[in-house]
């Protein structure tokens, strides 16, 4: 066990949401770190783009159409994974969203329970499908990515605030339940300059900038030393942990 560098050599990790933004970065470095890559979103050809470079890595790499704010899709991804194979060491919760919405009564119930099934419901699922499996395998690592809303909520993105809490809480409760095989922890990010971030409202990114520590945004890329640092043997005795990857939210 090398807890010195981030080493993946010969293992399998699904990563969802994995065709763009923080998703695309992971695989990369999954890729650079020895992993073969499971590439899952809703666009087979977005997949297909990820999943070659991967192979371009010398890893192997599957690309699957997996919408997941469906709960049967959960099964039918983790299926394919093993199939391909054999076996998931990493499994990185990773698709979410959260629609705009010009006032809070504007909420429906079907804009609820898709913000609900994508953030929470569906990566609890594939959380369970995965993680009983890593278990009975003798190990795994799983990383739900939740969000600084999930502890500073905002009136623009109220259920996928309380969706990324639930996420959070939710995580703490699968460390104890698939350990001491399967390591559970959560990476919330603040804000990331991916695409999602040319939709953000006038201000927000000069409010963010304000309110870090550090002062400014993100890029893509700087998930990866998280990631990899939570998937590998470097946090053999981290589980259960909310890491903050927000730049020190001070307001």
């Amino acid at each position: 066990m090398n807890h010195q560098t981030p080493d993946l050599t010969g293992k399998v990790a699904i990563v969802t949401g994995g065709s763009r933004g923080l998703g695309r970065a992971m695989s990369l470095a999954f890729a650079d770190a020895g992993a073969d890559v499971v590439v899952a979103s809703r666009k087979l050809d977005s997949c297909e783009e990820v999943a070659e470079q991967v192979r371009q890595r010398g890893r192997r790499a599957l690309a699957v159409s997996a919408h997941m704010g469906r709960w049967d899709e959960a099964q039918s991804l983790a299926d394919r994974a093993y199939d391909e194979f054999g076996r998931v060491d990493v499994l990185v919760n990773n698709a979410g969203k959260s629609p705009l919405y010009e006032t809070l009564s504007d909420i429906d119930e079907g804009y609820m329970d898709a913000v609900l099934g994508l953030n929470f419901k569906v990566p609890f699922r594939l959380s369970v499908v995965v993680g009983e499996r890593m278990k009975a395998d003798g190990g795994g690592s799983i990383i739900n990515i939740s969000s600084v809303n999930s502890y500073r909520p905002e009136s623009y993105s109220l259920p996928y605030s309380a969706a990324k809490a639930a996420l959070n809480v939710m995580s703490q409760g699968l460390a104890e339940a698939l350990g001491p095989e399967v390591r559970v922890n959560v990476i919330a990010p603040g804000g990331f300059e991916t695409d999602i971030a040319t939709n953000w409202a006038d201000g927000i990114r000069e409010r963010l900038r304000a309110s870090t520590s550090l002062r400014r945004t993100a890029q893509p890329e700087e998930i990866v030393g998280p990631a990899l640092f939570l998937a590998s043997d470097m946090s053999s005795y981290v589980t259960g942990a909310v890491l903050r990857s927000d730049g020190g939210i001070i307001a």
